[in-house]
């Protein structure tokens, strides 16, 4: 066409003669180098071995879920929460360790245990220790005490 019949054409005519370019290739989502591959290999590692930990970490306290729940339903009854504590603590330390304490040395272990819960210089503890052997009156402490104990007991390191 020549410049005197653009001339006589209106904008829409003259948008209607262009040439319209191709569309561009499609855009790939894969990574363009190794690099990128290998950070998302990392990433997907470090997600399997987070995630394993979790499970682990779930499955190891799986008896402190247990033990409260006992103690929930152990209600006020110091004979009750002394047998929590007890299968609580023979599920975490050596049995060898657990089995033969009883009295103070009960209640040592307890408080070495989880350092911050005081079970030897408190009245609580006084009523736990002998619950077992003879009846004793509710302690309003002691069920409290004995699940912060639950949830905060930690195992003594290797010596």
């Amino acid at each position: 066409m020549s410049e005197e019949d653009l001339a006589n054409l209106d904008l829409v005519e003259l948008y209607d003669l262009l040439i319209r370019p191709d569309a561009p290739d499609a855009i790939s989502m894969w990574p363009q180098t190794a690099g990128w591959i290998w950070v998302a290999a990392l990433v997907l590692v470090a997600l399997g071995v987070l995630v394993w930990a979790l499970v682990a970490r779930h499955r190891a306290n799986a008896y402190r879920r247990a033990a409260l729940v006992a103690l929930n339903q152990a209600g006020d009854d110091p004979a009750r929460i002394a047998d929590v504590l007890r299968r609580t603590a023979l599920s975490a330390f050596p049995r060898e360790t657990v089995s033969q304490l009883h009295g103070v040395q009960w209640l040592a272990f307890l408080d070495q245990a989880a350092p911050g819960v005081k079970f030897a210089s408190s009245d609580a503890g006084r009523v736990l220790a002998a619950s077992p052997y003879r009846p004793q009156d509710p302690n309003k402490d002691l069920p409290a005490m004995a699940a912060q104990w639950i949830k905060s007991h930690r195992k003594a390191g290797p010596t």
